[in-house]
Formats: C-alpha cells, structure tokens, sequence
C-alpha cells in the first residue's frame, strides 16, 4: 500500500458539472447533470487527482462534499496520510475523491501504478452492462436495440408492478439473448416483490438489484430467492458488508459510497471471504471515477462501469467502450 511522505502538500478543491445527453430516471429520481467534486493533491511536483460524485440519497450532495473536503484541508497539508483519511472523514464523495487523489499521487511520487501499490496484477478490459433509463416499455425495448449488443443489459425499474413487468417483457422481446438485470433502487416493498419475482425468473433475468429500501434489508429474512439480490443502497460501507449474508448473494461497491478505493478494495476481499459475490458501480461520474473503480472492477463477477456514456462530454482522455468491454488508458489515472 502506499506511504506517507513528509513533504507538504497543496489541495486544490472545485466544482464541475456535467450535463447528460438526457434526463436520466430510476425509481424516485430525475437527474440531467453530475456535479462532481475534484480534488487535486500537490507535492510541487507531482499531481494525483480524484473525482466523486457523492450519494444522492444520503444526502451528500456537492455543497456537502465541498464542506467535507475542505474540512480536512488543514490536516491534508499539514501531512495526513491515505491512512490518516479514513479517520478524518466518514464514507463519502468527498473521501473518494480525497482518497483517490492520494493513490494517484503516490503512483507519480514511486513511479508504480496504483494497481501495483494495491498488489494486484495489470488490469484487463472488463465486459460492463450498459444501463437503460426507465422509460415507456416501446421506448426502452427500441433502446435497447441501439446498444451494443455485446454489452450486458442493465434495467432501471421504477417500483410500478405493471409496468415494470411490461419493461421487462418489451425488452426481452427485443433482446431474446441478452444478458439482463435489474435495478428496483428501493422501489419495491416485500409483498410487491412476490409478484413481481415470478416475472423475472420467466424473462431470464439474471439478478435483481436493491428490491427493498434500504432499512428494510430484515424484511428479506427466510425469503427464497430465486435469483441473485444485488445490494447496492442496503450496502453502503464495509460494516454493512456482514449484514447482507443470508439475505443477498452480491454486494455492488461504489467508492462514492464507501468513501474512495481503499475501503473499496477492502469490501471486495471481506465480501469474498463471507461468500458473496462482488459487483462494481458508479454514481454516474466521468471517466475519472471509472478509473479507480476499473481496478476494484478487477476482482469482481459483475461490472456496471458505464457513467460516461450517459454525459453529453466526458474527459479526456477516457475511456472506451467497444465489444461489450470497458477499456480503461493508463494515463487518466493512477500511472
């Protein structure tokens, strides 16, 4: 893992925003823009930068990322370390994108990528779903269509039976091979889930993501589950990790959640160790995000790295997408 060095540092803390291609609708939600916190460390010489996007539905917002950030801004200078950061701030945007700035930082200080300094081996291209909007049936089903087809499909439910159950349908009409999943984001109580489960299984959806709202994980107590549950709300940090054995199979790591790579890297292995399988996702961040995420990616079954492709611009350079895979360039981050 990385070291601290005494050398002093500067921070450098702004706002971006990036606006999507179009409004973007999960269950609850409308979005059409990502603002993302940026966190530039400095040495003098070497500059290691990190994004994060921050986790809507705990309220952690931009303006709460900003504060966060730079309420630690003293101490970062001062000498706190990677280490030292996961005590002097909770999981968060604004620790992702402190933390990640850190890893990058010290890949240019050692001349060692990050991916080295966290021992694992080089990073391989990824297969990653590509995530369809919850939109009318007709609409989606013909999205779906204009997706790679190589690409794993993943579907945003909105908590309405009917017409949750007619996305489905459309879509497997209009993708009969498809890899499919798909993300309730909490729309779902535990008597509407028992109508709509049957429905899945018959459609070949191969998982199903945060059915319940977060806070009613319990509610999944001695439910069979007839294909994998995804828990992504329900599984914020690496102390809700042991909590979701027996309830779901998967735990979606999302470093806006958890608080950067070094938290996510450690959920990956405890999630292992429990028995689960491991999933990475994104807050919709640009190909800056993806980056350190691509890495955790590297131990995982299940990969939904496409925040990009919903952005009308992305960074550059960033990342590609061709043949159902992710390709990450070493130069956005952590060489």
């Amino acid at each position: 893992m990385a070291t601290q060095s005494t050398r002093e540092l500067t921070l450098d803390l702004r706002v971006e925003r990036f606006p999507y291609h179009q409004p973007f609708r999960i269950s609850g939600h409308v979005f059409t823009e990502t603002a993302l916190l940026v966190a530039e460390l400095s040495d003098g010489t070497n500059v290691g930068r990190g994004e994060g996007a921050g986790v809507y539905y705990l309220g952690d917002d931009i303006d709460h990322m900003l504060a966060e950030a730079s309420r630690v801004r003293d101490p970062i200078e001062r000498g706190a370390s990677r280490q030292d950061l996961q005590a002097l701030l909770p999981p968060g945007g604004a620790r992702n994108a402190l933390d990640c700035a850190f890893w990058d930082l010290e890949a240019k200080r050692t001349g060692r990528p990050v991916w080295d300094l966290a021992g694992m081996g080089p990073p391989k291209a990824l297969r990653s779903t590509l995530t369809l909007g919850a939109d009318g049936p007709g609409n989606m089903a013909k999205a779906s269509l204009a997706l790679d087809p190589e690409a794993p499909v993943k579907v945003k439910l909105t908590g309405d039976l009917s017409d949750d159950i007619a996305r489905v349908v459309a879509i497997r009409t209009a993708r009969p091979d498809a890899w499919i999943g798909v993300d309730a984001n909490q729309g779902y109580s535990i008597a509407t889930l028992a109508e709509l489960l049957p429905v899945l299984v018959q459609m070949g959806v191969a998982q199903l993501e945060q059915p319940l709202p977060r806070g009613r994980e319990a509610d999944l107590d001695g439910l069979k589950r007839p294909l994998p549950f995804v828990a992504d709300e329900s599984a914020v940090t690496l102390g809700d990790t042991a909590s979701l054995v027996g309830r779901f199979d998967v735990v979606n790591i999302k470093l806006d959640k958890c608080g950067g790579l070094t938290e996510g890297l450690a959920i990956a292995r405890q999630a292992r160790k429990l028995g689960l399988d491991v999933m990475v996702g994104n807050m919709m961040g640009t190909s800056l995000s993806m980056a350190p995420s691509y890495l955790v990616g590297q131990l995982c079954d299940i990969v939904d790295l496409d925040g990009p492709t919903f952005l009308a611009r992305d960074r550059e350079p960033g990342v590609e997408y061709r043949g159902g895979m992710i390709h990450c360039p070493a130069e956005i981050w952590g060489e």
